[in-house]
């Protein structure tokens, strides 16, 4: 069910409920207090992991030269920079963000590794994307889906402006599956994770929405799902570091 679609017209913040219509905004106060240090918070996070998470993710997406890419939560960069050395100078990527204070740090970070051409910005909604269809040969989102508010118009937007026989991928924290490590985890998430935010960003409350945003994310199952409901064909997962994050992958047929 579309998180639209709940009875009283709420969604989830975190652990908190709050009206569908206030999410966005208070998601995107919670990015423009963490834009400056994002790679802190995701070193914070994934204890400097995602960078691995995040070039493997790249490294098996299906994407060759002189295709055109679309990241959705582009937030600094990352994962457009690694795109590029893949599509090459004869490709595009287009970096969309809900949040323009992330346009702007991650302009300004690939700005400053030299990476400008073939690259451009689009401050977008992942729900209402202004894109026409069959624009892209493979849409990516990488710790971004969680946060967005109706996870499925999300998902079918990606899919409606693939190309037929394009791919989408997600990448994002997920279901961890090792019962032992689940309380280690836990207790690193609700406990460590603030007291760090609040260290070395001095917020701990934007740290305490993150870790509270990935247990609300839908697990694995749930999201191959979703995916399969938007229309996606060949749907599937693969865990990492024992379910910490996974990777989704769909085609549009």
């Amino acid at each position: 069910m579309s998180e639209h679609d709940t009875p009283n017209g709420t969604t989830h913040f975190g652990f908190r409920d709050v009206p569908v219509a206030e999410k966005q905004k208070l998601v995107g106060e919670v990015f423009s207090s963490v834009a400056g240090n994002y790679d802190l918070m995701n070193d914070l996070m994934s204890l400097g992991v995602h960078r691995v998470w995040k070039r493997y993710f790249v490294g098996t997406c299906q994407v060759k030269r002189g295709d055109r890419v679309l990241d959705l939560a582009g937030g600094t960069g990352d994962i457009a920079a690694l795109l590029h050395e893949r599509v090459g100078a004869t490709g595009h990527i287009v970096l969309g963000d809900i949040n323009g204070e992330m346009l702007k740090v991650g302009r300004d970070r690939l700005t400053d590794r030299g990476i400008v051409a073939g690259i451009e910005f689009a401050e977008c909604n992942a729900e209402k994307l202004p894109f026409p269809d069959a624009s892209f040969d493979l849409v990516t989102i990488a710790f971004g889906l969680r946060n967005v508010t109706d996870k499925d118009a999300a998902l079918r937007e990606m899919r409606r402006v693939l190309k037929v026989g394009g791919q989408a991928r997600v990448l994002e924290f997920s279901s961890v599956t090792a019962d032992w490590f689940k309380p280690i985890y836990d207790f690193h998430s609700f406990n460590i994770l603030p007291k760090l935010g609040k260290l070395f960003a001095n917020d701990a409350d934007s740290y305490q929405y993150l870790a509270e945003s990935i247990r609300k994310h839908p697990p694995q199952d749930e999201l191959k799902t979703m995916m399969e409901a938007a229309g996606f064909a060949r749907c599937g997962y693969k865990n990492l570091s024992a379910g910490i994050v996974a990777i989704h992958t769909g085609y549009k047929v």
